[in-house]
């Protein structure tokens, strides 16, 4: 899978690399340049012919939109990562936070229930398989 990724990422450097050439050329642009213009453009398309090739190996890959914001923000996209962590952590605490709360609910529910109603809940217990009533 890594292969995979390493193709890409060859593709692109070299990609970017001809974008970033290209952007020289045209800065100071000369119509004595007019041939390395058009083989930079000629690169560049090729470039994007090579990448769409590597498309094809990677079509079972799915990335988050919210990745491609924290690229757009100038933001480290292994962020996106830590911060999905995080926040399924304190997902987690919230609700074994509220399961806790809600245990104990049943239980004190259970011991008011039993000083009104103790004949009820004996039967209640017994369906259960409980033998003692909850502390």
């Amino acid at each position: 899978m890594a292969e995979k990724f390493d193709h890409l990422e060859e593709h692109l450097e070299k990609f970017v690399e001809n974008i970033r050439q290209l952007g020289i050329i045209v800065s100071d642009f000369q119509p004595s340049s007019q041939a390395g213009l058009n083989q930079k453009l000629n690169f560049i398309v090729t470039g994007l012919q090579d990448i769409d090739k590597c498309r094809q190996q990677l079509h079972d890959i799915t990335v988050p939109l919210e990745v491609f914001e924290y690229i757009d923000q100038g933001r480290n996209p292994q962020l996106y990562t830590k911060e999905c962590l995080e926040r399924a952590l304190a997902k987690h605490e919230q609700v074994k936070g509220k399961i806790d709360t809600m245990k104990k609910f049943k239980s004190l529910l259970i011991q008011e229930l039993s000083k009104v109603f103790p004949e009820d809940m004996a039967k209640y217990r017994s369906i259960r398989g409980e033998d003692h009533p909850p502390s």
